[in-house]
């Protein structure tokens, strides 16, 4: 399929997954938290080896995460602290998608807590939202996250884009993304679209067919 190819399943879209750090929002939610806690730069490292593809994700999210060591004190007050940055144009896209019946998911290798505030800023009900969940003891100290969240892993958005076309039927789902891990949900996704403005990844500027460099970008194409 070439760029016209998937300029053609985004205009008849019955679906449309986004990825959020990099994508929905202009910084990774992940880092934004490390830094917060101190630690930015360490977990930083781990985040452009696993979106550029030289580490699996379940390895690179695990690292992260013992970095961090997040208790569900400091999740709260990070969130008290840190408003969404939704990347420009992204409102008006998901707007446009709705108005044509399309149906918008986020799909996300990032933390649920940090995802749910930029769903409730887009109107994207919770069961729409696939995204990795903490886990903590009773204490509320960091006691790992769910493996089971399919999103935790490398190949795991795949997994998500499979379960939605099987139980809604969707024949033209779309993927958009700035990494592989988006890249790699295509197929099942009928298309994917590379996303570079916050973000470029060499493998994904290489490989896909269509690499928008803004929201608005795509937007002007669904309404021509």
């Amino acid at each position: 399929m070439d760029k016209q190819g998937t300029i053609n399943v985004l205009k008849q879209a019955d679906a449309v997954c986004l990825d959020v750090d990099s994508t929905v929002c202009e910084d990774e939610g992940i880092d934004a938290l490390a830094t917060y806690c101190g630690v930015g730069q360490q977990v930083k490292e781990w985040t452009n080896q696993a979106m550029g593809g030289s580490a699996t994700f379940q390895e690179s999210f695990e690292a992260r995460l013992k970095i961090i060591n997040p208790s569900c004190e400091t999740v709260k007050k990070f969130l008290e602290s840190h408003s969404p940055l939704l990347t420009p144009g992204v409102k008006e896209f998901v707007n446009l998608l709705r108005s044509k019946g399309c149906d918008v998911y986020l799909v996300s290798g990032g933390i649920m807590e940090i995802i749910e505030p930029v769903a409730a800023l887009l109107d994207i009900p919770k069961e729409n939202v696939f995204a990795n969940r903490l886990k903590y003891f009773y204490s509320g100290e960091f006691a790992g996250f769910d493996k089971t969240c399919p999103t935790s892993r490398s190949g795991g958005k795949p997994v998500v884009v499979e379960k939605l076309k099987k139980q809604h039927g969707y024949q033209r789902l779309v993927m958009i993304g700035d990494g592989v891990t988006d890249m790699e949900a295509c197929p099942p996704a009928d298309a994917f679209i590379g996303f570079g403005v916050n973000v470029q990844r060499k493998a994904v500027k290489e490989k896909s067919k269509w690499f928008a460099l803004s929201f608005q970008e795509i937007i002007n194409v669904l309404k021509e």
